[in-house]
């Protein structure tokens, strides 16, 4: 399974991605801010709008840049006052040293970042920040590493968990320096961000997972099935509301 074929997926279910899918921890947002020269944010492969919500909350400008068709569509339908432009990390639509911080959540893996990188370093301002935030599972937790287990990594990705987290944004550092695609030693940081969910509203939360998004039928109805019957039977999550225990890590990192 390519990772284009991933990358591609969500626009065919932006509107599950744009109801379901957590916000930021305001935390994490503004610690990946604080750095920054100023409060002029690129929300870079924005999707629906959900880390531009918090941007906005927390008092910066923002512009958002997206190349899904149909996650732009629902973008603009939540957050219509603001500039949401059709563009990549590979072709951002803005001017040399039009933002103080480029910002991208759930996102920042997705990038070419042998091309994204100096696009970005080019959009920023010197001493500008890039950050990028994550919403994962916190595994700690007996029944979510149970829930794991049971879901595959289709449903909950090396990505989505705190100890995948962990290990996974090794991989965006270049060895020896730490640093990001040429910019400064980048610094994590996690924040607790717990999100109020139903046995429903958290199966369809993992359906819009790429690996779901791209699974043949007949095996996403057997992994939903699992992820049901477990969430059926679990304490934790059997009666009625519950909070979904998550963190918002963050990587960020200054041009020099």
């Amino acid at each position: 399974m390519t990772e284009e074929l991933l990358r591609s997926s969500f626009g065919a279910a932006a509107t599950a991605y744009a109801e379901h899918r957590p916000d930021y921890a305001q935390a994490a947002v503004r610690w990946a801010l604080e750095r920054a020269p100023g409060l002029r944010v690129l929300d870079l492969g924005a999707g629906t709008g959900k880390l531009s919500a918090t941007l906005i909350a927390v008092g910066a400008h923002v512009v958002a840049v997206e190349p899904d068709p149909a996650m732009l569509t629902e973008l603009r339908r939540a957050l219509p006052a603001v500039r949401a432009l059709s563009g990549s990390a590979e072709a951002i639509p803005l001017p040399d040293a039009s933002v103080d911080a480029v910002l991208a959540g759930n996102a920042l893996h997705w990038f070419d970042m042998a091309v994204a990188g100096p696009e970005i370093a080019r959009v920023l301002t010197p001493g500008g920040v890039l950050a990028g935030l994550w919403n994962v599972l916190d595994d700690r937790i007996d029944w979510v590493a149970g829930l794991e287990r049971v879901s595959g990594s289709a449903a909950i990705g090396p990505r989505d968990t705190l100890s995948g987290w962990r290990a996974a944004t090794a991989d965006l550092l270049a060895p020896r320096t730490g640093t990001v695609a040429g910019f400064g030693s980048a610094e994590q940081a996690e924040f607790p961000h717990g999100q109020r969910r139903t046995a429903d509203s958290l199966v369809a939360t993992l359906s819009t997972r790429a690996g779901m998004l791209v699974m043949p039928e007949h095996e996403r109805d057997a992994t939903l099935g699992r992820i049901r019957s477990f969430l059926a039977t679990s304490p934790e999550t059997a009666c009625g509301e519950f909070t979904l225990p998550m963190l918002t890590g963050v990587l960020r990192a200054k041009r020099g």
